[in-house]
Protein backbone atom coordinates (compact mmCIF):
# COMPACT_ATOMS: atom_id res chain seq x y z
CA UNK A 1 0.00 0.00 0.00
CA UNK A 2 1.49 3.21 -0.62
CA UNK A 3 2.24 5.75 1.45
CA UNK A 4 0.45 9.47 1.78
CA UNK A 5 3.80 11.38 0.55
CA UNK A 6 3.86 8.74 -2.75
CA UNK A 7 -0.20 9.07 -3.24
CA UNK A 8 0.62 12.71 -3.66
CA UNK A 9 3.74 12.32 -5.88
CA UNK A 10 1.62 10.46 -8.48
CA UNK A 11 -1.40 12.84 -7.96
CA UNK A 12 0.17 15.05 -11.62
CA UNK A 13 -0.02 11.55 -13.48
CA UNK A 14 -3.52 10.59 -12.26
CA UNK A 15 -5.10 14.31 -13.23
CA UNK A 16 -7.57 14.17 -15.57
CA UNK A 17 -7.38 17.36 -17.48
CA UNK A 18 -10.07 19.09 -18.87
CA UNK A 19 -12.47 18.01 -16.15
CA UNK A 20 -12.72 21.28 -14.31
CA UNK A 21 -13.95 25.06 -16.23
CA UNK A 22 -11.87 26.89 -13.69
CA UNK A 23 -9.43 26.73 -11.28
CA UNK A 24 -9.38 25.32 -8.12
CA UNK A 25 -7.10 24.77 -4.81
CA UNK A 26 -7.13 21.64 -2.20
CA UNK A 27 -5.51 21.75 0.78
CA UNK A 28 -4.85 18.62 2.62
CA UNK A 29 -4.23 17.49 6.29
CA UNK A 30 -3.81 13.71 6.64
CA UNK A 31 -2.33 12.15 9.59
CA UNK A 32 1.11 14.37 9.48
CA UNK A 33 1.28 15.12 6.00
CA UNK A 34 0.35 18.58 4.67
CA UNK A 35 -0.27 19.37 1.10
CA UNK A 36 -1.64 22.19 -0.81
CA UNK A 37 -3.14 20.75 -4.30
CA UNK A 38 -3.55 23.61 -7.01
CA UNK A 39 -5.51 22.35 -10.16
CA UNK A 40 -6.48 24.15 -13.94
CA UNK A 41 -8.21 22.90 -16.45
CA UNK A 42 -4.73 21.47 -17.52
CA UNK A 43 -2.57 20.97 -15.02
CA UNK A 44 -1.85 20.16 -11.58
CA UNK A 45 0.54 21.01 -9.47
CA UNK A 46 1.14 19.29 -5.53
CA UNK A 47 3.28 21.39 -3.16
CA UNK A 48 4.33 20.44 0.66
CA UNK A 49 2.80 22.46 3.63
CA UNK A 50 -0.36 25.28 2.97
CA UNK A 51 0.89 27.64 0.33
CA UNK A 52 -2.36 29.76 0.35
CA UNK A 53 -5.58 29.77 0.46
CA UNK A 54 -8.02 27.20 -0.54
CA UNK A 55 -11.18 26.31 -2.42
CA UNK A 56 -11.29 23.54 -0.30
CA UNK A 57 -10.10 22.14 3.23
CA UNK A 58 -9.50 18.43 3.73
CA UNK A 59 -8.59 16.77 6.81
CA UNK A 60 -9.18 13.15 6.86
CA UNK A 61 -7.15 9.92 8.53
CA UNK A 62 -4.63 8.03 6.16
CA UNK A 63 -6.48 5.02 5.99
CA UNK A 64 -9.81 6.68 4.26
CA UNK A 65 -7.90 9.20 2.43
CA UNK A 66 -5.85 5.84 1.00
CA UNK A 67 -9.50 4.38 -0.17
CA UNK A 68 -10.89 8.05 -1.78
CA UNK A 69 -7.55 8.75 -3.56
CA UNK A 70 -7.20 4.48 -4.49
CA UNK A 71 -10.37 3.39 -4.44
CA UNK A 72 -12.87 6.14 -5.46
CA UNK A 73 -14.65 5.70 -1.77
CA UNK A 74 -16.85 8.56 -0.98
CA UNK A 75 -17.38 9.11 2.37
CA UNK A 76 -19.92 8.39 4.50
CA UNK A 77 -21.97 10.23 7.45
CA UNK A 78 -19.94 7.47 9.96
CA UNK A 79 -16.95 8.99 9.00
CA UNK A 80 -17.97 12.24 9.20
CA UNK A 81 -19.34 11.57 12.62
CA UNK A 82 -16.51 9.72 14.22
CA UNK A 83 -14.11 12.42 12.49
CA UNK A 84 -12.11 10.56 10.35
CA UNK A 85 -13.16 13.25 7.66
CA UNK A 86 -13.47 17.14 7.61
CA UNK A 87 -13.86 19.58 4.74
CA UNK A 88 -15.46 22.91 3.93
CA UNK A 89 -17.07 21.82 0.98
CA UNK A 90 -18.51 18.69 0.54
CA UNK A 91 -19.32 19.27 -3.18
CA UNK A 92 -15.71 20.33 -4.29
CA UNK A 93 -14.71 16.94 -2.04
CA UNK A 94 -16.95 15.08 -3.70
CA UNK A 95 -15.80 15.85 -7.29
CA UNK A 96 -12.11 13.99 -6.35
CA UNK A 97 -13.49 11.11 -7.56
CA UNK A 98 -14.06 12.41 -11.26
CA UNK A 99 -10.46 14.59 -11.15
CA UNK A 100 -8.05 11.74 -10.62
CA UNK A 101 -7.67 8.20 -12.35
CA UNK A 102 -7.98 5.36 -9.72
Amino acid sequence: MPTIPEIFETMQSRYNTGVLSANRTYYFSVGDHKYTVTLTPDSCQVEEGRTGDADCILKAHPDLFRKMVLEGKAPGAMDIMRGRIKTNDPGALQDLKNLFSF
